[in-house]
């Protein structure tokens, strides 16, 4: 049994404020470019890039601006291949075996089975993805387990199947879960949201989830100075930054993980000017802001922007540590 949990969020995106274009150039930094070379050569020029450089920062008062929990609930399902079945026993006893699963193209999970008597039951799938070490989120999706019998569905969800893990099934294996309602939670020990069958299915996975650690990992090795100026410009500080490490990123914007001179840990979610669709605009907007953020520092350029405020504490940074050894 799944224990009753009432949980509220609102979603709604703030407003972007456009703010004028500046005039000095920042000194070249490490960021790299994908493949097509595009930011290769931004970056050759000293980081002179023809754009609207200072329309960077958003205007996030009350709200996060980040992608909606059936989104990301749609993305983690997409990112992973394994996660917890949960069912209930003959007796009434709650079981629940590691499996492997794919997705078809509204993300209903296709798993491979043996053994299932029923040919539908209530079940759970659990399914949670570490992004970079420093975080957890997941979802639990509720519903049905089902044995298709429809010889066009069977061969679709065969080659959903094949397309994830590069092998054949035996049809007769093949299952799917009829989702319900899905909870998505963003870390352990945190409150969830609780996502409709409606809502899971029309939703779209994030477009960066493929490039998303790839980026966050050079970001971090790279361009930690960055990060950390952007904690002391885009955020709404009353203490000094030690460290930061950017957490992940979206279409939206990326959340940052920073430590405190007291050791305390702290999450925050820095927006984009405007929603990216791959990787280099991602790094495009990355770049742009770390130029304004330099700027607002050296006093080229005055903060006409509004500071993101909310902040989460995650913990202390020796009780984190400590407990990872």
């Amino acid at each position: 049994m799944i224990p009753s949990i009432s949980l509220t969020s609102n979603h709604l995106p703030p407003s972007i404020l456009i703010l004028p274009t500046p005039h000095f150039i920042k000194p070249c930094i490490s960021l790299a470019a994908p493949a097509n070379g595009v930011l290769s050569s931004l970056k050759s020029k000293r980081f002179g890039i023809q754009c609207s450089v200072a329309s960077v920062v958003p205007d996030l008062e009350l709200n996060l601006r980040r992608p909606f929990p059936a989104e990301i609930s749609r993305t983690i399902v997409q990112l992973s291949s394994v996660g917890t079945l949960s069912t209930l026993t003959h007796d009434g006893s709650p079981l629940g075996v590691g499996v492997r699963f794919a997705v078809d193209f509204n993300g209903t999970p296709v798993l491979c089975l043996n053994g299932f008597p029923d040919s539908q039951s209530r079940c759970s799938l659990h399914v949670q993805l570490e992004q970079c070490g420093l975080r957890t989120p997941q979802c639990t999706i509720l519903g049905n387990l089902i044995k298709p019998t429809d010889t066009t569905a069977l061969r679709k969800l065969c080659s959903a199947w094949k397309k994830r893990f590069d092998e054949e099934v035996d049809e007769s294996y093949i299952y799917t879960i009829d989702v319900e309602r899905v909870l998505q939670i963003e870390d352990y020990a945190e409150d969830g949201i609780w996502v409709s069958s409606s809502e899971y299915a029309s939703a779209e996975p994030d477009p960066l989830r493929d490039s998303a650690e790839k980026i966050v990992d050079e970001i971090n090795t790279n361009n930690r100075e960055d990060v950390c100026r952007f904690c002391n410009i885009y955020v709404d500080l009353d203490f000094q930054v030690l460290d930061a490490k950017m957490a992940w990123v979206d279409r939206l914007g990326f959340d940052v993980r920073l430590t405190s001179v007291q050791k305390d840990l702290y999450e925050v979610r820095i927006p984009f000017p405007r929603e990216v669709a791959d990787e280099k605009g991602a790094k495009s907007s990355f770049n742009g802001m770390s130029q304004l953020a330099w700027e607002v520092e050296k006093n080229f350029h005055a903060p006409e922007f509004k500071k993101v405020k909310h902040l989460k504490k995650v913990g202390n940074a020796v009780q984190t540590s400590t407990s990872d050894v």
